[in-house]
């Protein structure tokens, strides 16, 4: 086996059924053609991509990146990923914690999981040994999970688990990690209930080999001034201080912050729900992933976790509430429960129009609960909506409830959600970095003109950090050419930024063709009608208007032309033959 540096060589299979552990070490090909992370997982999803969500042949994935367990900035990352119950396409997650850490430390490039076991199981992998053993916490919530099995597995370890939510069916169920870290989006969490699988623990004591060790440290110290740098990031204003909720303020005076469920666009008790706010009542202590210098993370002064902004966002304007503690104990419960914060938030404000009924703290709350009973409130948004007779009011694309970000307000960020491959998902392209943040270039944030292309560029990048992996945070300030530079520390493979991008659109264009083959067309790249026949909330200067929809379209086609796909947005034979995808 040829020796690598920064990679293991060894990717992990444990199949459920059987009980079975086998190592594969795949060819070094393999690795320079998909890096790890997102792309490898991608990788190994393809030939299954089509299966049912609850077939035992369908793998759960999870995967780190060449970076991983180094000391290169935000490398503490790793991909979740399989087909999505939700919306039928392929779905990843990067998750935060120790997961990409241990697992390449335990010496490990990714892990495969198949099977179904005949009872509830977990699964505890300890550098080379590998145990699969029944559990007794089926049924049980995420921090009883966390308090049972933390003082019982070996320090350091990562340690992940389901909710009573994915357990009962509920495609919004998430994958919580080392308690704080969610692998929300998609409902991964019900794949691997399929699998009889409550919880997992990686704990690996190794070392990964390092080709470069002082050109890391360059790399490094590039990085590490850049993110110094910058106001985003670093400064007293920014993630690090307030956490993600630093934007709070700034996306409600754009005039893009999802209200009443989209129906309006600016929502006035902002000024008394924002970080600063926060921060004034429940003193947050820094906390983050391993290997991360910016700590955007929070908790509380009672040990609670802090919501992010999206949560924040859902569980105040887009539900009409303004009770700070509630979106506390809204954030607890869907993760205790194991539910998308993002999808439960959307899903009540649906159910909120829909019925015309406001909530009060206990029937918000016990909304949540009903959502991880499995029943119609736990289906999402989209089916919630068609089952009630009003389809319109599913703020969803491709069956995924959209963030906190009004289309209406950035349009970069409306054709972003409408070709993501995940769905209504601002992470692919996150072009609120230059329409809103301003970096790196700031762009009319009310045109189309370039939007095509820096989607598709935005897309590539993304697909190559999340497959490295890191923080795509610290792209607020650095870029893939100081990070081509530790990549090629680490591993000894010479690599430019340019090239870690083409490498990017080979692995997006891959996800395209697994979407195509579950039958996703330029039908499902599409936007909610509401943002192309209603406004937003106008004023301060700001007109927020309905998107034109021709001029929508328009932008759309010249994205399937810059990404290589047909007019029906599907992948062609050429451009599949030109990324050696065929």
């Amino acid at each position: 086996m040829t020796k690598l540096f920064g990679w293991t060589g060894v990717v992990l299979h444990i199949d459920l059924t059987t009980g079975q552990a086998t190592r594969e070490h795949p060819d070094p090909s393999v690795y320079r053609a998909f890096l790890g992370g997102k792309g490898l997982a991608g990788h190994y999803l393809r030939p299954h991509a089509t299966r049912e969500t609850d077939d035992p042949a369908l793998p759960l994935l999870i995967f780190a990146g060449p970076l991983n367990a180094t000391i290169a900035p935000t490398s503490g990352r790793a991909t979740i990923m399989s087909r999505s119950p939700l919306t039928g396409g392929i779905c990843d997650d990067s998750v935060g914690g120790r997961l990409g850490t241990q697992l390449k430390r335990a010496g490990y490039d990714g892990l495969v999981i198949t099977g179904r076991s005949d009872v509830p199981c977990g699964i505890e992998i300890s550098d080379g040994d590998v145990r699969i053993s029944g559990t007794d916490l089926w049924g049980r919530t995420s921090d009883r999970v966390f308090d049972r099995l933390e003082s019982a597995i070996p320090k350091g370890a990562s340690l992940a688990c389901i909710g009573p939510a994915s357990e009962n069916g509920s495609p919004l169920g998430s994958i919580l990690v080392d308690r704080r870290h969610a692998a929300g989006r998609g409902g991964l969490g019900m794949v691997m209930a399929a699998k009889n699988l409550k919880h997992f623990t990686i704990k690996g004591t190794g070392k990964v080999r390092v080709h470069d060790k002082n050109g890391l440290k360059e790399a490094r110290e590039e990085i590490l001034r850049l993110t110094a740098a910058s106001p985003v990031l670093l400064g007293r204003h920014g993630f690090s201080c307030w956490g993600t909720g630093s934007i709070f303020d700034l996306m409600d005076s754009r005039r893009m912050m999802p209200t009443d469920n989209f129906r309006r666009t600016r929502f006035e008790n902002a000024a008394s729900l924002n970080a600063a706010a926060y921060k004034k009542r429940f003193s947050p202590r820094r906390h983050g992933c391993t290997g991360c210098h910016i700590m955007c993370k929070k908790i509380a002064d009672d040990g609670r976790t802090m919501p992010e902004f999206e949560t924040m966002s859902h569980f105040t304007a887009l539900v009409g509430n303004t009770d700070m503690e509630l979106v506390m104990e809204a954030n607890e419960l869907c993760n205790g429960l194991g539910l998308d914060t993002i999808s439960a938030g959307s899903t009540l404000a649906c159910l909120r129009e829909i019925t015309g009924r406001d909530f009060t703290p206990e029937t918000l709350l016990d909304g949540i609960r009903e959502m991880a009973r499995g029943g119609d409130l736990g289906q999402g948004a989209l089916h919630l909506a068609e089952t009630m007779g009003r389809p319109d009011a599913a703020m969803t694309v491709k069956g995924m409830e959209l963030p906190a970000y009004d289309p209406r307000g950035a349009y970069g960020m409306s054709l972003a959600y409408a070709v993501s491959t995940r769905g209504g998902c601002h992470l692919r392209a996150y072009p609120i970095s230059h329409e809103i943040l301003r970096k790196p270039v700031a762009t009319d944030r009310f045109s189309f003109s370039g939007k095509a292309r820096i989607i598709k560029i935005s897309e590539d990048m993304n697909a190559a950090v999340d497959s490295l992996t890191a923080c795509k945070f610290t792209f607020f300030a650095a870029s893939l050419e100081e990070y081509a530079k530790a990549f090629t520390a680490v591993t000894g493979v010479d690599m430019t930024g340019f090239e870690l991008l083409e490498i990017g659109e080979r692995i997006y264009y891959n996800e395209r063709i697994m979407n195509a083959a579950n039958g996703f067309d330029a039908a499902d790249d599409d936007l909610p009608q509401r943002f192309f026949t209603e406004p937003g909330t106008s004023g301060g200067g700001v007109d927020i208007r309905p998107l034109d929809r021709e001029t929508f379209l328009e932008a759309r086609r010249s994205y399937y032309f810059i990404r290589g796909l047909d007019e029906d947005g599907l992948p062609t034979e050429a451009k599949t033959r030109e990324l050696e995808l065929d």
